[in-house]
């Protein structure tokens, strides 16, 4: 059995791997094996960082984001790529997450350095399908 503590220092260390990463983001696995049925992890995200229109179709899965700390919108999209919807996820500002389904296409725009975001899709890891990134 492996406990983990998800706390300030945790947040800190992943935060500045995604600051020297030149994709500006940096997971931190919760889950010990990418064929776990739930994959958990942080996901510390900087302002800047690319993330593509996509949606997880194929297979189909839920996205669920918590936001630990930091800012960023969550941007939704209709079939065609235009937006359908802009949420802001801020905790000191009273959004604290969103859950995504599978077939929703959406991509993230952080608005702050050291913003770090718990979260949940199911399992096991697969990379998102070509037909499902915009």
């Amino acid at each position: 059995m492996r406990i983990q503590i998800i706390d300030r220092s945790l947040l800190d260390q992943t935060s500045a791997k995604a600051i020297s990463n030149e994709r500006l983001r940096m997971n931190y696995n919760i889950h010990t094996e990418l064929i776990d049925p739930v994959n958990r992890m942080l996901n510390a995200l900087e302002p800047g960082t690319v993330l593509p229109i996509h949606r997880h179709l194929h297979p189909y899965k839920n996205e669920t984001f918590i936001i630990l700390r930091g800012e960023l919108d969550v941007l939704l999209y209709k079939d065609d790529g235009s937006l359908l919807d802009c949420v802001t996820l801020n905790a000191s500002k009273g959004n604290y997450g969103i859950d995504i389904p599978g077939n929703v296409w959406h991509s993230l725009d952080v608005k702050e350095s050291g913003t770090v975001v718990f979260e949940v899709k199911q399992g096991p890891y697969s990379p998102i399908a070509p037909e499902d990134i915009f």
